[in-house]
Parts: C-alpha cells; structure tokens; sequence
C-alpha cells in the first residue's frame, strides 16, 4: 500500500526569506513518517542516508536525510533535529513558492520514493466583511495523505 507524506512548504522552506535553508524539518515527535524514511543511528554523531527520489519528470534526484545531533555529542552542542536536504534546485526547478505542498511518497518499504510538488490552490480565499480570511501556515506539520 502507498503512504504519501505531504507538507506545506514554508518561505523559509522554498528561499523566500534569503536565509541559509538547512533542509526542510522532520519532526522528531511524527514517528510514522521517521519509520517511513531510512533509520538512522542517534548514537553516531550527525549520522546521514542518501535517499534516491523520482521526480514527476522522471529525474532521480539524491536527497539527504540527516539528524543533526551533535547536542547529544557535543558539550556546546546545539542541533537536535531531523531535516531532508539538497532540495534547493529541485524546489526552484518545480516553481515553488510558500503555500505549496511537498510531497514524499513510497509504493512500499523496498521501494522507490517519489516526490513532487503540489501548488496550492490558485482560488482565493473567500472574503468577510471585514477583509480576507487570513489562514497561518505553520512550517513543521506534516501530514500523512495515504
């Protein structure tokens, strides 16, 4: 059975804020989708896997699951965090832009990921009396689609 996982993409996420982007965040709390991509080793000091993707175009891109650990192997250590990286030209390759959606997505444990682009809806939202209806996009939730 397919899982796909999806998140909202960030400004940060997709280089609107011209900040260093490390990678879009993998919670550590969300363990369905960590059991969902490679496993790595938290006793090893930022341990790392290389994940071979298929793009709607039939590219295979490499992307890095990394958890930067190193406040649990440094003494002024201060990452502690999960993050898919080298996704930057991928992103701007799709178009991406704030309010799109990520999505990674596997057939089965022994199989390829696939991961995509999904625009958000061009339709705008509908509007009250005393302006638009404004809607917060936060940038660590992810979801489960299938």
């Amino acid at each position: 059975m397919e899982k796909t996982f999806a998140k909202t993409l960030s400004a940060n996420d997709v280089g609107e804020t011209d900040a260093h982007m490390g990678g879009i965040l993998v919670p550590k709390g969300d363990g369905e989708l960590l059991a969902f991509l490679p496993k790595l080793d938290p006793g090893v000091l930022n341990p790392s896997a290389w994940i071979e993707c298929s793009t709607p175009d039939g590219q295979i891109l490499r992307l890095r699951f990394v958890y930067y650990n190193n406040k649990l192997h440094a003494p002024k250590g201060t990452r502690n965090e999960y993050r898919i990286t080298w996704l930057t030209k991928f992103l701007r390759e799709s178009g991406a832009k704030s309010g799109d959606t990520f999505q990674i997505s596997r057939e089965n444990e022994d199989g390829p990921y696939r991961i995509e682009v999904v625009p958000a809806r061009a339709e705008t939202p509908a509007q009250e009396d005393d302006g638009p209806v404004r809607i917060k996009l936060s940038s660590y939730v992810w979801r489960r689609v299938h």
